[in-house]
């Protein structure tokens, strides 16, 4: 029989690396809080239409990576890429617009068929902040500075670069299409296979082309600042000026773009070098025409999404586990009150190891394994006394505590 193994591009999740994803998911959910974000979780998988609508027929994802089935009443069923789509669809059939503004986050695992690779997963996980309902340059400032103070707080701060770069509205971005139309067009013969489709299709992708022979035709491709109207341009100067009155630091990459028709103005992302060639640890933008896009009414929208698995990775240290209270029988007659001490402390709040079988000795040798804060042990002599004894692990001093002081004088292992 074949050994058993996790399918490839997905990884078990044991405590050292749930400790890291935590930290950066509690960190996220409390910064998240404090801007007035509340949470949602949408359904791992929706119909396939939803992701066909927002991402492109044309896109990469949609024709070589979602994981997509009929189920068994027949319905074409997708495993969710991305979260800005499944949000964007709750707010259309919550019928939600008239509680805007909105702000909304959320966490959770997305599914995309790539070659596995370090930061890039299969199943992968993704933290995502968004803001519906709201026009004004003030909503892209605070999704940005929301991913600056995640970084910061995780420790991550002097590790990644703010890039941000400007799509114009519709008007600016069709006369920029029209622009690299017409430069590319004249070095069609050099570029890659895959950018002389995107020619076609669409051009803005070949500016993100990774081809090497077509890297030195972008570099002279014109930057969209050219293209862009004076209302796209007084946008893109607002949301820098926010920024630098934050004091949070960036770099403009003229380079840095999105694909489909429905992004416009502010697009950015927070990139490292730590990471080899996945570098994007937090990426968004504002994305004004997709809720009409999909059948909902017209609502300016903007937002990011992190890879947990990125952030995690970049931590300097997992996070320590909170250390346990051992509650250690020194006889067999202890059990029972070994058992149901826990239970009580458990229920007061304390973090309890029971060991479940072995003398003294080698349930000390486990308390210590596991870092325990405290030892205590219930013996016949203690027992007649109503009584236990506290071992501090740390400083090995030992005394004796009557049971109905325990929890005071164990609120410092708390």
């Amino acid at each position: 029989m074949a050994k058993l193994q996790p399918v490839r591009g997905t990884h078990d999740h044991l405590p050292e690396v749930s400790l890291r994803h935590r930290r950066v998911i509690e960190t996220f959910r409390g910064i998240a809080e404090r801007y007035g974000f509340g949470e949602i979780a949408t359904p791992i998988f929706e119909f396939t239409e939803v992701f066909r609508r927002t991402l492109g027929e044309t896109s990469d994802v949609v024709t070589k990576e979602m994981y997509t089935f009929t189920d068994r009443g027949g319905d074409e069923i997708t495993l969710r890429p991305e979260y800005t789509a499944g949000i964007a669809r709750a707010f259309i059939s919550g019928g939600l617009s008239q509680k805007l503004p909105l702000k909304f986050f959320g966490h959770g695992p997305m599914f995309r068929y790539e070659r596995p690779q370090k930061g890039r997963l299969r199943q992968f996980h993704q933290l995502d902040v968004e803001i519906l309902g709201v026009a004004e340059p003030l909503a892209d400032i605070e999704v940005i500075a929301l991913g600056a103070q995640l970084l910061d707080e995780l420790g991550l701060g002097d590790k990644a670069e703010l890039e941000i770069n400007t799509l114009g509205d519709g008007d600016s971005r069709a006369a920029y299409r029209d622009a690299l139309v017409a430069y590319f067009g004249d070095h069609r013969d050099a570029l890659s296979e895959d950018s002389r489709i995107r020619l076609e299709r669409n051009p803005l992708r070949i500016l993100d082309s990774k081809n090497a022979g077509d890297r030195g035709i972008v570099d002279g491709a014109p930057p969209i600042e050219d293209c862009l109207n004076a209302e796209s341009a007084d946008i893109f100067a607002r949301v820098r000026d926010g920024l630098d009155r934050l004091g949070i630091g960036y770099r403009v990459n003229p380079r840095l773009v999105r694909g489909l028709d429905y992004y416009t103005h502010v697009a950015f992302e927070f990139t490292t070098g730590a990471l080899g060639a996945q570098g994007a640890v937090i990426a968004g933008g504002r994305y004004d025409g997709l809720i009409e896009a999909m059948g909902g009414p017209p609502t300016p929208a903007t937002g990011w999404a992190a890879g947990i698995e990125r952030l995690a990775m970049l931590l300097d240290e997992t996070p320590a586990p909170k250390r346990p209270v051992a509650v250690i029988p020194v006889d067999a007659e202890a059990e029972t009150q070994a058992m149901r001490l826990a239970h009580e402390l458990r229920r007061a709040g304390f973090t309890v190891e029971l060991g479940y079988r072995g003398n003294v000795s080698r349930r000390m040798k486990r308390a210590n394994h596991l870092n325990a804060s405290a030892a205590i042990l219930l013996g016949a002599d203690e027992r007649s006394r109503n009584a236990v004894s506290l071992r501090d692990l740390d400083s090995g001093e030992q005394v004796e505590v009557p049971l109905p002081e325990l929890s005071d004088r164990l609120a410092p292992y708390l």
